[in-house]
């Protein structure tokens, strides 16, 4: 991933062309995803979820249901414009527009999503994020990526790579890793207060 990020131009004529560019709101593989996201989740709730890239807000409302609290923020005005419209119903949503990793909201996370994100990144700023992604995550919170896993030719790499990735940054340990032909979704949990790995969801339950 030694190419430069993509261009916020390339950004500002996707949504330039169409309110909803990706069509996140109408694909049923679209839809499919978010609700696997969401299911996905180790925790039935959540103190205080992040989610940089929102788009149009269309896991942003899923996150919601789980979620005490979801600050939601994309770097694309209008997509931020229409991410507040789609969940004005919601008061435990809020959606900022936030350039990663220049600026980043204060306090901390017990839940970050990264989803179709850290592909349009260089290795550089890709680095700081995730960095910044761990340090915001309460020991024991949780950390889900997923990313569309074919080659295209603003991404810098695919979903597959991303894994690999992350991987490798420390503080993290997977729970879960979910792979299909087009999609890889992981779920992973911040190493706890003595650095251990944190409990499984059985194992919280006493199931084990």
């Amino acid at each position: 991933m030694n190419r430069p990020g993509t261009p916020a131009t390339y950004f500002d004529a996707m949504y330039g062309s169409a309110e909803d560019p990706w069509s996140l709101t109408e694909r049923w593989y679209e839809r499919r995803k978010y609700d696997l996201t969401v299911a996905a989740l180790p925790l039935p709730r959540y103190r205080r979820a992040f989610e940089p890239g929102c788009s149009v807000g269309e896991l942003t409302r899923r996150l919601a249901d789980r979620c005490a609290t979801v600050l939601a923020c994309d770097r694309v005005e209008s997509a931020v414009r229409t991410a507040r419209r789609r969940t004005a119903a919601l008061p435990n949503v809020s959606v900022h527009h936030m350039l990663l990793p220049e600026e980043w909201p204060e306090g901390s996370f017990d839940l970050i999503v990264l989803s179709e994100l850290l592909y349009y990144l260089d290795e550089l700023t890709l680095g700081t994020v995730l960095e910044r992604t761990v340090s915001s995550l309460e020991p024991e919170g949780t950390l889900v990526t997923v990313h569309w896993n074919h080659p295209v030719e603003e991404h810098l790499t695919t979903g597959a790579g991303i894994a690999r990735r992350v991987a490798d940054q420390p503080g993290l340990a997977l729970l879960a890793d979910h792979r299909e032909e087009d999609f890889v979704l992981q779920v992973h949990r911040r190493t706890s207060a003595d650095g251990g790995r944190p409990a499984g969801v059985a194992a919280r339950e006493g199931l084990v």
